[in-house]
């Protein structure tokens, strides 16, 4: 556990290099430079939410490592929903919980999974997570899109009692991927996935327009695109 650093999963990795064993977990009261996905940064300010990265030595081919994304996501949908608010997956990292006012999507956390393999061997993967606890203010650039536990709830709840229920339901999910791989996955994660209405997605520097329809088994997303083909999105994001 540390008071601050630039970035659990920077210290994850170097943990990683390292020889730390599975498992190892890095709790940060405060990132001052945490990441996202696609470059981007991670608000995190101090003694309001969870910052966290776990060390995972999976005993699985490089190419069913990314599913382990949806895999946390899924865990954390299943932890949060203990805590009488109904989250929902968008893909392929976001979890979201409806607005208190509006009732619309907001982004409550945000998965960050970062590979190492040597040949066809994985060496070690660090999975990132964000999670807006209990934050209420946000900067400009998120106001209108981002969203916290206490929001969500109307009132705030202790953070231990979250991390808690959200490696527990870890545990048990990654136990399932080490048995089934990304089968488990996406099984889990259609549970609580946000689908079914139109989106736009951002792949391969173009936009496709359609409705996301669920995933392939290696996690893929499928989207019927308004022309009525089925396009299989492998990395992207949805953007609306």
């Amino acid at each position: 556990t540390f008071d601050t650093c630039v970035s659990t999963n920077d210290l994850g990795a170097e943990r990683g290099r390292a020889g730390a064993a599975e498992g190892l977990v890095i709790v940060s009261d405060q990132q001052s430079r945490g990441r996202g996905r696609m470059g981007r940064d991670w608000f995190s300010p101090r003694g309001e939410n969870l910052y966290f990265s776990l060390l995972l030595r999976p005993v699985r081919p490089p190419a069913e490592i990314p599913p382990l994304t949806l895999l946390a996501g899924a865990a954390l949908a299943e932890a949060l929903a203990g805590f009488g608010v109904v989250p929902r997956l968008k893909w392929p990292n976001d979890v979201m919980l409806p607005d208190a006012v509006t009732g619309e999507p907001h982004k409550v956390a945000g998965i960050l999974t970062e590979m190492v393999s040597e040949g066809e061997r994985v060496a070690h993967v660090v999975v990132g997570i964000g999670l807006n606890v209990n934050g209420t203010n946000f900067p400009a650039e998120l106001a209108g899109r981002a969203t916290s536990l206490a929001l969500a709830r109307g009132q705030p709840i202790d953070r231990v009692t979250v991390l808690c229920a959200v490696l527990s339901a870890l545990e048990r999910a990654y136990d399932d991927f080490r048995a089934n791989g990304p089968r488990a996955a996406v099984s889990r994660w259609s549970v609580h996935a946000a689908l079914g209405s139109r989106c736009r997605v951002a792949v391969d520097g173009r936009e496709v327009s359609g409705v996301a329809l669920g995933l392939d088994p290696d996690g893929a997303l499928r989207v019927r695109d308004d022309d009525g083909d089925i396009v299989r999105v492998i990395s992207g994001e949805i953007i609306a």
